[in-house]
């Protein structure tokens, strides 16, 4: 009975917030952006998320927010995204954080920290720790840039 109930009641929610969407889109003031990838066309899997990621957040916000997706090479050199984001040549990049350990080491851990670390290991990890406090600081730091480059 349980079962019907949830059922019921989240399909009701989820009618309800794609009769919203648009109506939510409505007070956004219209963004273009550029997105560059360190990936080639042809990794579809890598590819085909920054494209599915573009589209769909244009149809959430009823084309008001559009993210142009640009293959590896096509405005930068793959390994040259995370510089092109941070010196504002465009507004956002996919890529992976291992490609700029030279810049910061705890690079890494953004990388992989999901998949190095187990569920009884997570919930081990303290603020305490010298590989939490370096990831903090390194993800408040690339915050901070962000907005300032926001204005």
């Amino acid at each position: 009975m349980q079962r019907r109930k949830f059922l019921t009641t989240a399909g009701v929610g989820a009618a309800a917030t794609a009769v919203a969407a648009p109506a939510l889109a409505q007070g956004i003031p219209e963004l273009k952006w550029r997105l560059v990838s360190s990936f080639p066309k042809s990794l579809d899997t890598l590819w085909g998320g920054a494209e599915l990621f573009c589209r769909r957040l244009g149809e959430i916000t009823d084309g008001k927010f559009k993210i142009t997706p640009f293959a590896s090479g096509e405005i930068v050199p793959g390994f040259q995204v995370f510089d092109a984001v941070q010196n504002g040549t465009v507004e956002i990049g996919q890529t992976a954080a291992d490609y700029y350990i030279g810049k910061d080491i705890t690079f890494t851990f953004v990388d992989h920290m999901d998949q190095v670390l187990n569920i009884a290991l997570k919930n081990e990890i303290r603020p305490e720790r010298n590989e939490v406090k370096a990831l903090r600081r390194t993800t408040r730091r690339a915050r901070d840039r962000v907005a300032a480059a926001a204005g």
